[in-house]
């Protein structure tokens, strides 16, 4: 399973972008799609995450991120309004999903988008 993320860029504070992350190889099934990010210096954080129809989001970003998927199409969305400077940071997307009916499930990480957001 490979994902590719895209979308992430460089917009101003109050801005909004898209983040698109699709899956392509050996697929049976995806369990949880999420995003994580990372600003330099500091761990890698959950900012959303999406099971079936139910979604889970930091608290930092709640009100101002919707995350998305289209199962036909096997990909994940971030949508980001309202962003600050403090969301700066690479985003990754993950896939926890079976590659096989026979295999347990594993993560699956996108290569990492940057979002930058000035003031």
């Amino acid at each position: 399973v490979q994902l590719q993320a895209s979308g992430g860029g460089l917009v101003q504070a109050g801005g909004s972008l898209r983040l698109s992350c699709a899956a392509s190889g050996s697929i049976f099934s995806i369990i949880v799609m999420g995003w994580y990010r990372q600003a330099p210096g500091k761990q890698r954080e959950l900012v959303a995450a999406i099971l079936g129809s139910a979604t889970n989001y930091a608290d930092s970003v709640k009100g101002r991120f919707t995350i998305s998927r289209d199962n036909a199409k096997n990909t994940v969305y971030l949508q980001m309004n309202s962003l600050k400077p403090e969301d700066t940071a690479v985003y990754y997307c993950n896939f926890r999903a079976r590659s096989t009916k026979f295999e347990s499930s594993n993560d699956y990480w996108g290569q990492g988008t940057q979002v930058t957001v000035s003031s």
